[in-house]
């Protein structure tokens, strides 16, 4: 299989292969060997610090690794692409960060735009009307001309969504994307969340949102100290636990 060629329709999208990250001399990913199926939704949880943020972004190589493959619709992201092959990778790969990193001088239409013009050559036409209908989508259309500094942090997560989308990727990775909202503003970025979830979307999702994982993953993984210590259906996670540290987990949460 060349660089350029998606892998066939039954391979997984995303493989971890004996995954291996530190920063520095402290272990930040042990051993990880995990898959994660077309369409399918996997919700990453666990305490704080145990490698969930660091897992997910070296999956468009925000991080690198020191050992170990990943790939990436058949395609091995930590290996000798450089430049443009890249981000065309990363132009693949839908990324909402906690802080939503939206573009403060343009406005929510512009910030949708910009990536389909600048990487992928569209026309400002085809832009502007796929931008207008990912806002409608995530229930923002009265919102196309306002800047970030005029928008709610749901909303600018909203938007931030949209802009993932508008590269139309085969999949989306969401770090903690509801972590820096106002509690009443989590459940309209859940919502557009859920909606893709609906759609066959494959997900990887850093979230402390449990309510969302029980309803919506089908698959969860526990990490700790670096290492999936857990992957199991909602239904096995959340009744019946099988590793000591998920036990305590659910257990402080519930309290």
């Amino acid at each position: 299989m060349t660089q350029s060629q998606p892998a066939q329709a039954g391979a997984p999208m995303i493989t971890f292969s004996n995954v291996q990250k530190r920063y520095g001399a402290v272990p930040a990913l042990i051993d990880i060997n995990a898959e994660v199926a077309r369409g399918e939704v996997v919700v990453v949880c666990g305490p704080s610090g145990s490698g969930k943020s660091t897992l997910i972004r070296t999956v468009n190589r925000l991080e690198e690794i020191q050992a170990g493959s990943i790939q990436f619709d058949g395609q091995e992201v930590h290996g000798s692409l450089r430049g443009k092959q890249l981000n065309r990778l990363r132009s693949r790969i839908g990324f909402v960060f906690q802080s939503f990193n939206l573009f403060p001088h343009l406005s929510a239409l512009d910030n949708v735009m910009l990536s389909p013009i600048k990487i992928n050559g569209a026309s400002r036409e085809a832009a502007r009307a796929t931008a207008m209908r990912l806002l409608d989508r995530v229930g923002l259309s009265n919102k196309i001309q306002s800047f970030p500094a005029q928008l709610s942090g749901g909303q600018q997560q909203r938007v931030a969504i949209a802009r993932a989308l508008a590269m139309e990727p085969p999949a989306m990775l969401f770090d903690e994307p509801t972590s820096a909202l106002d509690p009443e503003m989590v459940g309209e970025v859940l919502a557009v969340m859920r909606s893709l979830a609906s759609e066959g979307m494959t997900m990887m999702c850093v979230t402390h949102e449990m309510g969302f994982a029980r309803d919506v993953a089908d698959r969860v993984w526990f990490m700790d100290a670096g290492r999936i210590l857990e992957a199991a259906t909602p239904d096995e996670f959340f009744r019946n636990p099988q590793h000591e540290r998920a036990k305590r987990f659910l257990a402080d949460l519930r309290h």
